[in-house]
Parts: C-alpha cells; sequence; structure tokens
C-alpha cells in the first residue's frame, strides 16, 4: 500500500531541524498552560488581601473555601470540557485547522483573565472565573492535539522523547511563572514602598497591587502568541492525511517540503489515492478502517489501553495536584514563608514565588528533562512503573512518621522527601502518561482517545485539588482553616495518597510499551492496511 511507504519513510526519517521547531510551537502552549495554571497560586493570596482584607482582623484577608475553589477549580473543569471536546474535533476537522483555535483561546482568554473588571471583590472574582474557564478550555484542546501532531510528526527512534520534550515545555513554564512574579513584585515592592500587615493593615497593601496579579496573568499569553504564525504554517500530519483524509499525494508532498526527503515510488500517488477511495466507496470488505469509538472492533482492540491510560493519568492526578496542597505548609514549617502578617501584599507574592521556584528547580525542571533522555532508552513502561512506585514509598515515608516530620530540625528531611516525590512524578508518570496514548491508538481516533485519557486525569486532579483540600483539614474542627470543615489530618491524607499511587502502579500493567514501534504497528494500522489491500481491485 502506498500510504503505508509514505509512513515507513516518515518513521525512519532522520531527525532534522523541523522536529525541533516543531516542539518549540506545540510546547509554547504547554509553556502557557503551566505558566497560568501555576501562576493563580501566587495571585491568589494577593486577591484575598485586596479584595476580602477585614478591618480590625489579626490575619490579612484570605479567600473564602468557596471562592478559592472557584478561582482555582473553574480552569480545571475547562479544561476537561476542551479535552474532549478538541480531541474529538481534532479527529473530525484535522490537526491543523483546530490547533490555531486553541492557541488563539488560551491567549486571548489569558489576557482577559488580567483585566477582569469590576468594581467590587464579587464582580472581580465572577469575571475572573468566567475568563479563567475559556482559558481552561484552550488549555484542554492543547493536549490532545500537541501529542497527537508531535507523535505522527516524529520517527519511531525518538519518538517520545520528542512529545515528552513537548510536555517538558511545562517545567520552564512554572520556572517563568515564578521568575516573572519574582521580578515584578521587587520592581513594584521598591517603588511602593509598603509596612507589614501587622505594623499598619491598611497601608500594607498598596492600590498598586492590583496592577501586579493583572500583570503576572496577562505576560503568560505573550510566549503562545509569538508562535501563532509558525503554528499556522505547520502542514497538517502526514498520518492525518494519508490515513484519515486518504490524500496519499498531498502526505507525499507536505512530507517532501518540510523533511526534506521523498518517499520512493511515490511517482504517481494519484493513483494510489483513488485505489484507496474505490475501497472505500465500493464497501469491500476493510476489516478495522470503519470501526468507531463505541464499537466491539474497539472494544475488543484498544477497550483495556483505553482503561489503562484513563486510569493511571486519572491516578496520578489525583496525587500530583494534591501535593501542591501541602506546598504552603510545608514552606511555612521549613521557615522559606514567614507568617503573612510580617509582610506586605507585594512582599508576600514575592516569598512565595522565590519557594516554588526553589522547588520547580531542584525536582520539577530535572524530572522531565530525566524522561525525555531515557524514554527512548528503557521505555515508557518501566519509567511509568518506577515512578509509581517511588511515589508511593515516599508517600508512606512522608505519612507514617508525620509527627517526627513535624518537629524541628526535621524539616529539611520533609522538604528533601517532598522534592524526590515531584521529581519521581515528572520522571515517571507525569510524562508517560502523556506520552502512550498519543501512540497506541489509530490514527481516526488518536486525538479523541488522547483527549478522554487526559480529561480523566482532570476529573482526577479536580478531585486531588479540592477533595484533599477538605480531607487534609485537622480533625478537630477548631483547628482546621477558617470556613472549612474538620477532615481526617494531614497524616491519614498522605496515607490516602499513596495507596492511590500504589493503584496506579498496578493499572500500568494494562499499558502497552510502544518504545521503537511505528504508530501503525501499535495502532494495527498495518495490518488493516495489509488485509485492505487484498481486497482493493487492482
Amino acid at each position: 500500500m502506498e500510504h503505508m511507504k509514505v509512513l515507513g519513510a516518515l518513521d525512519s526519517a532522520k531527525t532534522q531541524w523541523y522536529h525541533f521547531t516543531a516542539i518549540i510551537i506545540a510546547g509554547m502552549g504547554f509553556f502557557t498552560d503551566a505558566y497560568d495554571l501555576f501562576c493563580i497560586s501566587l495571585v491568589t493570596k494577593m486577591l484575598g488581601r485586596i479584595y476580602y482584607t477585614k478591618e480590625g482582623s489579626t490575619k490579612p484577608g484570605s479567600l473564602p473555601p468557596n471562592v478559592s475553589a472557584a478561582v482555582n477549580g473553574v480552569a480545571l473543569c475547562g479544561t476537561l470540557a476542551g479535552q474532549l471536546f478538541f480531541g474529538w474535533l481534532g479527529d473530525k476537522l484535522g490537526r491543523k485547522k483546530v490547533y490555531g483555535i486553541t492557541l488563539m483561546l488560551m491567549c486571548l482568554a489569558s489576557i482577559a483573565s488580567g483585566l477582569s473588571f469590576g468594581h467590587d471583590a464579587k464582580a472581580v472574582m465572577a469575571t475572573l472565573c468566567f475568563f479563567r474557564f475559556w482559558l481552561g478550555f484552550g488549555i484542554g484542546g492543547d493536549y490532545p492535539l500537541s501529542a497527537t501532531i508531535m507523535s505522527e510528526y516524529a520517527n519511531k527512534k525518538t519518538r517520545g522523547a520528542f512529545i515528552a520534550a513537548v510536555f517538558a515545555m511545562q517545567g520552564f513554564g512554572i520556572l517563568a511563572g515564578g521568575i516573572f512574579a519574582m521580578l515584578v513584585s521587587a520592581a513594584f515592592q521598591a517603588r511602593f514602598k509598603a509596612p507589614a500587615y501587622e505594623v499598619n493593615p491598611a497601608a500594607s497593601t498598596v492600590p498598586e497591587a492590583d496592577y501586579v496579579w493583572r500583570i503576572i496573568l496577562m505576560v503568560g499569553a505573550i510566549p503562545a502568541l509569538l508562535t501563532y504564525y509558525w503554528r499556522m504554517k505547520m502542514p497538517e500530519t502526514a498520518r492525518y492525511t494519508a490515513l484519515v483524509a486518504k490524500n496519499v499525494k498531498q502526505a507525499n508532498a507536505d512530507m517532501s517540503k518540510y523533511l526534506n526527503m521523498d518517499v520512493e515510488g511515490g511517482q504517481e500517488p494519484q493513483k494510489e489515492a483513488q485505489k484507496v477511495e474505490v475501497s472505500a466507496t465500493t464497501g469491500s470488505s476493510q476489516p478495522g478502517n470503519s470501526f468507531g469509538l463505541f464499537s466491539k472492533e474497539f472494544l475488543t482492540k484498544h477497550g483495556l489501553h483505553l482503561l489503562g491510560t484513563t486510569s493511571t493519568w486519572f491516578l496520578l492526578d489525583i496525587a500530583f495536584y494534591s501535593q501542591n496542597l501541602f506546598q504552603k505548609d510545608i514552606f511555612s514549617a521549613v521557615g522559606w514563608i514567614p507568617p503573612a502578617k510580617t509582610m506586605n501584599a507585594i512582599e508576600e507574592v514575592y516569598t512565595i514565588a522565590r519557594a516554588q521556584t526553589l522547588i520547580a528547580l531542584c525536582s520539577t525542571v530535572p524530572g522531565y528533562w530525566f524522561t525525555v533522555a531515557l524514554i527512548d532508552v528503557i521505555g515508557r513502561f518501566a519509567i511509568q512503573l518506577l515512578g509509581f512506585a517511588m511515589m508511593t514509598i515516599f508517600m508512606f515515608a512522608l505519612a507514617f512518621p508525620y509527627d517526627h516530620w513535624t518537629k524541628k530540625g526535621n524539616h529539611i528531611g520533609f522538604v528533601v522527601m517532598y522534592s524526590l516525590t515531584f521529581f519521581f512524578a515528572n520522571f515517571g508518570p507525569n510524562a508517560t502518561t502523556f506520552v502512550v496514548p498519543a501512540e497506541i491508538f489509530p490514527a481516526r481516533l488518536r486525538s479523541t482517545c488522547h483527549g478522554i485519557s487526559a480529561a480523566a486525569g482532570k476529573l482526577g486532579a479536580i478531585i486531588g485539588a479540592f477533595g484533599f483540600l477538605y480531607l487534609a483539614q485537622n480533625q478537630d474542627k477548631s483547628k482546621a482553616d477558617a470556613g472549612y470543615p474538620a477532615g481526617i489530618g494531614v497524616k491519614n491524607s498522605l496515607i490516602v495518597l499513596g495507596a492511590v499511587n500504589l493503584l496506579g502502579f498496578f493499572f500500568t500493567f494494562l499499558v502497552p510499551e510502544s518504545k521503537g514501534k511505528s504508530l501503525e504497528e501499535m495502532s494495527g494500522e498495518n495490518e488493516e492496511a495489509e488485509a485492505e489491500s487484498r481486497t482493493v481491485p487492482l
């Protein structure tokens, strides 16, 4: 089959400059995604001070639980919806057509969320939540499309590293978010001096502080906007063009232009394309090339794979997103962040940004790039198993002697262990759950299945971020955070998270290894093509 020759040539193509530009173009969406989801945690403290400080209170204002949940969670809900919608659309209309839409939506919503308007707290929070939902919706579309585009461009030898490199741009987004927040807050702090809250509550939050959070939120859109032109110039992936759109001639032309190669025997691709179409229209038996997502064939061939990719991503994100909840407690315990009342509003942003940047620099970013370096050497399966196993061990090691870690002098050990769980999440399932769904499903369902897997992950993230916000509260209601009911405590929450990671370890066995194999070999499309070639009239 001619189109198998085209795809074979793609699989054996040498790594070229174009592959790296594709990583940058696709990765910038993830840069903005991570930047924004990361920055909101810096900004929420300041929003609490600006809009919710009560006169005469000994502590600076903080967002009420329901407002905090809305501001942090609405983007996750938008992301979940976007992953399902754009994943499906990417298979229907093609990757390229949908790719520009998601980027524009992200950039516009990112800028708009910084322009949230209104005179009182309610109006500002409502508009902020509205724009953050649409920001999340755009970010959601970027997951299945970026992964699918990168997997379909790459050769089989370095495909894992390329997809993981796109995902690893999140690390730089987190880093850039922290560094930029530090720069902005330092500049404002130098220009608008203010006393600490305990010295003068009213003067500790200068009116100009309202610009700080807006600037921080809006700047995330700039790197992604810069890549918009190149995103629109990218051709449709050859795999989509050949296998789904059935235009082998166009696939060949696109490859020749961008990858500086031609396919042997590709002189008459038009006839070949016609042959494939004849087969499709005459209804000759195409054993697999017509089954849909809800068919019995899909269930038989890929049902367990989809269960594997959705369950592992779901379980990982419960643990991954709940870890962020413990950050502020850990930072405060170690003394990286002094009590809020000893700082003014802008100073607090700087201090939290510095602490989070340190964690990102020491554990988050290295973890991503370890995966990029080793994913095509030791394989996805081994990295995911190792990651879940180590996260389980470290969670239990933090949980069972939790009282020991809270005593003075033991905090550094706690931070090291905590950083290692982050490291093994990123050199582990956080990266592999993104890579594998883009490799093991048929081209016509690839984007949809990746979207479903990613949406399961975001559902886990919502449970992790909010379920554990309530669960981790002190068992004694009088010691719980203001507005929250009593929970099961941090120690028991960490035990639950350890168990969640252990489940992830076992569900990994449902996911096949795709290292060194072509996409068509993994999805069974080359078998379909052989069967098809036997039925197509010459």
